[in-house]
């Protein structure tokens, strides 16, 4: 495989990413990669918290003949602009940028690429799973498909082929959120629990309130508990529901989450199911957590560290590799 640096502009700002290319000639079908939240970067990376997330699939990707393009967020890395200031939509116009860049490219195949997130990459990826192309007039063919050229594409057609949801929620955001308090206040070390017993502290109250305060504020930036967060972005979020965007998808659905997810609900994958008009296949992995990797034992955050030295699930990227290997084969479009 090689690598070749792909910029791309959106709303003003310039976004760097890297297009990893597989062995042999194109044009190759290929898969744009979504990280999770936060100011991460091409790779999944956070500066304390390197998860590689995106890096490690771009390459079992490459190996399997599939080209995939991941890039930095905005404000982060190599990209311009503020992250902090953000909104969570901005984020999906964003991505529809990359997504664009990624179909223009001569080295690719557009009608075999696809879209794969993890955790709010998998929103996002939904978002524009659900996107179609305008119809094509008759007798205007691009000669990419059967009946191209004969008036028989001529009906709106989604703009990837392929979908890859990993830790996807299927919940409005504010539920989501209840749901993590919920999750992790007996995963908390003793001391923790202690310390909010002694001062009656409910985390999930204290929580609820902070997302009213956020709700209430008008700036991109604000402060809670003296820190400064993305405000713009979490009321963004808080009302975002991402049912809408799964019933739009009508192209093949991969959903993967593990039952040790203490960020997001398993049971998602249900509504995942439920929710999408075309094919789908769903899959629970035993030990898997939030971040891909196997957590032994009671599920805890305080185990993403260590974690974060090994590399992500080899089941997952098998699963991952094998699904789009199979979707994005020439016999498989449309």
């Amino acid at each position: 495989m090689h690598d070749i640096d792909l910029t791309f502009d959106s709303a003003g700002h310039r976004f760097v990413g890297t297009l990893t290319l597989p062995e042999g000639d194109g044009p190759f079908p290929a898969a744009l990669l979504l990280p999770g939240s936060g100011p991460v970067d091409r790779d999944s990376d956070h500066r304390r918290l390197p998860l590689k997330v995106t890096r490690e699939l771009a390459e079992a990707l490459a190996a399997a003949g599939i080209a995939t393009y991941r890039y930095d967020k905005r404000g982060v890395g190599a990209s311009t602009g503020e992250f902090l200031a953000t909104g969570f939509l901005e984020g999906m116009t964003d991505a529809a940028a990359a997504l664009a860049a990624l179909r223009s490219r001569p080295e690719i195949d557009p009608s075999r690429v696809a879209v794969a997130g993890h955790s709010e990459g998998a929103l996002i990826a939904a978002n524009l799973a659900a996107t179609v192309e305008p119809p094509r007039e008759p007798g205007s063919g691009d000669g990419d498909g059967p009946g191209a050229g004969s008036g028989a594409g001529t009906a709106a057609r989604p703009v990837v082929a392929a979908v890859v949801l990993l830790s996807p929620s299927a919940k409005p955001g504010a539920e989501t959120l209840r749901w993590q308090a919920e999750r992790l206040a007996p995963s908390m070390p003793a001391a923790v629990r202690w310390l909010l017993r002694l001062t009656r502290t409910d985390l999930v109250t204290k929580v609820l309130k902070n997302h009213e305060r956020i709700r209430r504020t008008t700036t991109d930036v604000a402060r809670i508990g003296g820190v400064r967060i993305n405000a713009r972005w979490t009321r963004e979020f808080l009302d975002h529901d991402p049912a809408a965007d799964l019933g739009g998808i009508h192209a093949p659905v991969l959903a993967v989450t593990g039952e040790k997810d203490l960020q997001v609900d398993p049971a998602d994958l249900a509504r995942v199911a439920e929710s999408v008009p075309g094919p789908v296949e769903t899959h629970v992995i035993p030990d898997l957590d939030h971040i891909l990797r196997r957590q032994p034992g009671p599920p805890s955050l305080r185990a993403y560290r260590r974690e974060a030295r090994e590399p992500v699930d080899a089941q997952v990227k098998a699963i991952v590799t094998g699904w789009l290997t199979e979707r994005l084969s020439p016999d498989a479009r449309s």
